[in-house]
Formats: structure tokens, sequence, C-alpha cells
């Protein structure tokens, strides 16, 4: 996700140039057949042309507000998590049953187990969430250079370096084995806190508290896990696509016969200018359709928002920022609680 005040236009300009290039080429191609070798038939009424255009701009818009829907859930969805998270750790901290002198290590060790366990299924769930799906896009900058160069960290250390980090080596092994490896740590988690109140460390009305987080952090789970595995309706997203493409088409055909009237009419009063005014028609064509291709690209990029699109929302920077918030809470000494991530070209991931 860009962390700059607006979207930047010369990055909003790379990241469409093929289509300019392309919008440009075609439309220059239909204006020399129209003008310059005669193929005066070339050419389309402009009212359907219109008709067409808010239609598609119709269509584009509920694409977009479906998107951004998907988006802002998914954000909703973190937030969640990032409440929940901070007071499941303190909850836990100040939830001892005895806080005696010579009892005050064994707790410490505890809850210094439970956040790394929380921290693991952090990252279990985002690295579940950067697991690519059929339908979506391939924005890794390793596999595509021409793309803008942003940090996934994801794809950079594997899952079971991270868990490692995080887990005892029996709880690793056990959690590997496990297709759904979140639901497997929040299950360990769940048996660890009922372990403790069985032996007298935890009250019981605290044990329930837990529970209840646990459960809220399950659900924030499938939400979050129901976004990913089902994707954005393709019978609304590819007549979207289809019809802005028809749109493209049929548009220069309709504007060129417009620009060459006009051209007519200014070459009562000045002919140099009404003569060529017909070639006017290119960067205006390009203009409008660029414009309705960019809309639809810009639906089309929040459709998916954990696939690991610079338009994600940063799942990994804000699991990064529960990390560290929950490891202070515990007073974790400061060389061991991890720095955030670095943001490449103001991109957050």
């Amino acid at each position: 996700m860009y962390t700059q005040r607006r979207f930047p236009m010369k990055s909003l300009l790379v990241w469409t140039m093929r289509e300019i290039i392309f919008f440009t080429v075609f439309t220059t191609i239909i204006t020399v057949l129209y003008e310059v070798i005669g193929i005066k038939w070339l050419q389309v009424p402009f009212a359907p042309i219109g008709l067409i255009g808010t239609a598609v701009a119709f269509m584009v818009g509920f694409q977009n507000n479906a998107a951004y829907d998907r988006i802002w859930e998914a954000r909703k969805i973190l937030g969640g998590i990032v409440n929940a998270s901070r007071t499941l750790i303190i909850n836990v901290r100040d939830s001892f049953y005895l806080h005696r002198s010579e009892a005050n290590s064994d707790e410490r060790q505890t809850l210094s187990v439970i956040t790394n366990r929380h921290i693991a299924w952090l990252t279990a769930l985002r690295y579940a969430m950067r697991t690519k799906k059929a339908w979506e896009a391939d924005y890794n900058p390793i596999h595509n250079k021409s793309k803008f160069e942003y940090n996934i960290p994801e794809y950079k250390i594997t899952l079971a370096e991270e868990l490692e980090l995080y887990l005892s080596p029996e709880e690793f092994i056990k959690v590997m084995e496990q297709d759904n490896k979140p639901n497997a740590i929040i299950s360990l988690q769940s048996k660890h806190l009922r372990k403790l109140t069985d032996e007298k460390k935890f009250w019981d009305f605290s044990f329930l508290n837990f529970q209840q987080l646990l459960q809220e952090l399950t659900t924030l789970q499938g939400k979050a896990e129901r976004i990913k595995n089902f994707p954005y309706p393709k019978q609304y997203g590819s007549i979207g696509y289809h019809f802005v493409h028809i749109f493209m088409w049929l548009l220069p055909m309709a504007i060129i016969p417009a620009f060459a009237q006009m051209g007519g009419d200014i070459a009562l009063t000045n002919p140099f200018i009404g003569s060529y005014f017909v070639w006017l028609n290119i960067p205006f064509t390009v203009i409008v359709i660029w414009v309705f291709n960019t809309m639809l690209r810009v639906g089309l990029a929040g459709e998916n928002p954990f696939e690991g699109s610079p338009n994600d929302v940063p799942i990994s920077n804000i699991s990064r920022g529960i990390t560290r918030d929950i490891l202070q809470l515990i007073d974790e000494e400061p060389n061991s609680i991890p720095d955030h991530f670095e943001n490449i070209n103001d991109i957050q991931m």
C-alpha cells in the first residue's frame, strides 16, 4: 500500500505505460486510415458510443465500489486483529492467580511462551494470506522486473524459518504437519491456557475471557480466509472488462469524424489549423480511453487485497507492528524486538 499522501502521477503513468502506447498507436492508425488513405466510412455515430460510455461508467463504478468494499473489510479485519492481540497479551500478563516474588520468573517465562506463540499465529496468518491463488495476478517483483520494486517479506523468508523463532521444537513439528497452520497455533494456545488454569495459575473467569479473545481471533481469521479464498465474481469483472474494451475500440471512430468536422469549420477562418485539426483527436481520444482503462485497472487491482500488489492491505507491516507492540508489553529486551520491515518506494506490504 502506498504511504504517500497521493498516488504519484509518475507511478500512475508508469503503471499504465503499455496501455498508453497501445492507445496512441491504435488511434493514430485509425486517424491515418480516415484522413490520409481516405476510408471515410470508418466512422460510427457519436450518440450510441455515448450511451455505451454511460453504461460502461456505471459498470466500472459498481466494480470499483465492490473492490473497495473488499479492501476496506480486509483492513477492518486487520484492525480487529490488532486490538484483540494487544488485549490478549495484556490480559494474560495481568491475570496470574498469584504474583509471588518466587513465581515471577515462571510467570515471565510462561508469558513469553504465550506471546511468542501468538506472534507465530500472526506470522502463519500473513503467510497464508500471501499464498498465491489461481485467480490472482502475479505482482512478484522478483519475477516481473518491469514492476515497481517493493519488499514482500513472505517471498524472501520461508514460513518454517519464521515459525522456528517463536515455537518450541515439538510445537513447530506439530504445526507444520497441519494444513491450516494458524488454526493449529490457536488450538495450541487454547490448550496451554486451559492447562495453566487447571494448575490454578489463572482464575476460571480469566480463562473464559481468554477463550472469548481466542474466539474473536479465530473469527477474524475466518473472515480474512473468506476474502482470500473467494474471488470477486468473475461474471461481474469480465463484463466490465469486455464492455470497457468494446468502448475503447469504438471511441476513435466516433471522435475522429467530429474533429474532422470541426477542422472544416475552422478552415473557413484559419486554413492551416483547420487542415490539421483532425490530428488533435489523438491526444484527446487517448486521454478518454486512458481514464476508462485506468478506472478499470484500479478496480481489478483492488479485487484481491492480499495478493501481493502495491495496492494490498499491508498485512506484513501491520503484523510486525503488532509483534513489536506485544513484545514491548511484556518488557522484552529492545535488542530482541524485530525492526519494522523496510518500505521500498513508499510501499507498505
